[in-house]
């Protein structure tokens, strides 16, 4: 008897693809047709070999020495300043605890010792250990963690595991581990699988090339696509149009997309996310005596829980005004389980509001922004930009030495020493260069960091004509999973009407932080989906045996994004 099958050939489909959203903190990877991804951390641990240097990467950005905390002091009494002038939704000023008052009850705070201890370390069985599993590793074993992003991008550095080899080699163990325990598809069964990788809206290109070569190569996908983050962002919210912001652990990045296309002059990204605020949220309670004293940042369990402690304190609601008393677990293995009571005021709106006043960033170091540059050139790629720049050039260029000898050969006038200049390079080259829509540079005071509103209004303002811009104010779009605040959304709208053009005034400015009611940690990773199982996709596959043919030359021809 013959028995139809009751899954639709697209469900088929789409449990055969693997999209992969890789991040500085957590990686999170599924199925095409999962509800939702897996997330986990993003890091492996290997043994050290005896006697080796023990090399640890840290699980929250790195502090400066405060021992000078002044500049930071300030930017902290001028948020606490502009706090205390706003009013409460019933008109009523707000009003603030004094940190002192606060530091007085939590020096008298005393821990409740609920059981004598928090667990055991995990036994380890071999010499890789990858995950959330390197959380329950003991301090005391030699094993060296990496996080192979950084800052949103590859973590290469000069140090042990830092080149660029090392990163890929961890990548490929990573991903391979977690697809294989996760989802159960074996390694010698990846060639019946797709591969979709969501990449920064603000990439390199080298780094996505061997990326490229280790999920195609190396791993053995049958095919693979990359898309970018914003553009995967808009797919999952279901907009075909929007001004991006994603905030990660690490990295902020903003751009405007319109019909899948993420406008290169618009794109930004700056070294600061959710990893940050949780290092300015900790100097903040440790400045009102946080009575948990052995917390140490460097110490990977309380990073962690400094973390949660962030995310369930911290918002942006003017109504929440003086202390409020709060309770946390401390459990870990090797010390007393212990139950914390504390007082916490404004500082936990303080520490998201660094957003806007990134002054505070600079507990964690100075601040870097990049943007999308010109490609520098691919020996792997023949007929790249350059080579399609120097042949645009060289056709203008014979193109005016045909017209400059008609018009000399017309008026019958011997060249003279005036013909002999070079000044036909200088037209080409300026003509060929003259930038398309707006290409300046970020404009940041020296010794200042750009903070997310005027990042945002710079962004709009790149795009390059006056309806788009329009449309970019009436969608600002909030993903990424270090931006997770209460009402930080109403105080980020706040702030752009305020700077917005006065020609764009009269446009609706809607900012949409949760759309269809997802988390939005998890939206470019759900767009990556949706974009996997179009019909259109079709186009954008590259296989296993066309990448080994033709190489790079194939990102500049099929990628959903310009090369």
């Amino acid at each position: 008897m013959h028995v139809t099958s009751e899954t639709p050939p697209e469900h088929v489909h789409s449990k055969a693809i693997i999209v992969i959203h890789p991040g500085s903190l957590n990686l999170r990877i599924g199925r095409a047709s999962d509800l939702n991804p897996l997330t986990v951390l993003h890091a492996i641990a290997r043994r050290s070999r005896s006697n080796g240097q023990i090399i640890r990467d840290s699980f929250l950005p790195e502090r400066i020495d405060l021992s000078q905390p002044q500049e930071f002091e300030e930017a902290r009494l001028a948020v606490s300043h502009t706090l205390q002038s706003c009013l409460q939704s019933d008109g009523q000023r707000r009003y603030a605890t004094p940190p002192q008052q606060i530091a007085a009850f939590n020096r008298r705070s005393e821990p409740e010792i609920l059981a004598p201890n928090g667990g055991d370390w995990i036994k380890i069985d071999g010499d890789v250990v990858i995950g959330n599993d390197i959380l329950g590793i003991n301090p005391a074993e030699p094993y060296n963690i990496h996080f192979p992003f950084k800052r949103g991008d590859f973590n290469v550095h000069s140090g042990p595991g830092g080149s660029v080899t090392a990163v890929l080699a961890d990548l490929e163990t990573i991903w391979t581990h977690v697809i294989e325990s996760h989802f159960h598809i074996s390694r010698k069964d990846f060639k019946h699988h797709k591969a979709v990788l969501v990449v920064p809206d603000v990439y390199n290109r080298t780094y996505l090339r061997e990326l490229m070569y280790l999920l195609l190569t190396k791993m053995d996908f049958g095919s693979c696509f990359l898309v970018q983050d914003h553009v995967a962002a808009t797919f999952g919210s279901g907009l075909s149009y929007a001004c991006v912001i994603d905030v990660g652990d690490q990295k902020t990045s903003v751009s405007c997309v319109e019909d899948g296309i993420c406008h290169p002059n618009t794109r930004v990204r700056l070294n600061y996310g959710g990893g940050d605020i949780t290092q300015i949220f900790y100097w903040l309670l440790q400045k009102c005596a946080f009575p948990y004293k052995d917390c140490r940042d460097q110490n990977k369990l309380d990073a962690m829980l400094l973390r949660k402690l962030k995310e369930e304190f911290c918002h942006v609601n003017l109504d929440i005004c003086g202390s409020q008393e709060k309770m946390f677990l401390l459990k870990q293995p090797g010390k007393p389980v212990m139950q914390y009571t504390i007082q916490v005021g404004d500082e936990c709106i303080v520490a998201p509001l660094s957003l806007f006043s990134p002054e505070l960033f600079g507990i964690t170091g100075p601040k870097s922004i990049h943007t999308q540059k010109p490609s520098p050139g691919d020996p792997e790629d023949p007929h790249d930009e350059n080579y399609l720049r120097d042949i645009r050039r060289r056709g203008m260029k014979e193109n005016l030495d045909q017209a400059s000898s008609d018009i000399s050969e017309t008026f019958l006038e011997p060249a003279g020493p005036q013909n002999n200049l070079p000044e036909d390079d200088i037209v080409v080259d300026a003509i060929d260069n003259a930038p398309v829509g707006n290409d300046r540079e970020f404009v940041i005071n020296p010794g200042q960091i750009l903070g997310l509103d005027q990042a945002v209004l710079q962004s709009i303002d790149r795009c390059p004509n006056e309806d788009l811009k329009r449309k970019m104010y009436g969608c600002i779009l909030v993903v990424g999973g270090g931006m997770k605040f209460a009402g930080i959304g109403t105080w980020l709208q706040n702030r752009i009407s305020l700077q917005i053009p006065y020609l764009y005034r009269a446009e609706q400015l809607d900012i949409i932080t949760n759309p269809r009611d997802m988390d939005s940690s998890m939206i470019a990773w759900k767009g990556a989906c949706i974009m996997s199982c179009l019909e259109t996709a079709h186009e954008l596959w590259i296989s296993r045996t066309e990448w080994e043919k033709y190489g790079v030359r194939l990102l500049r021809e099929r990628a959903p994004f310009t090369w």
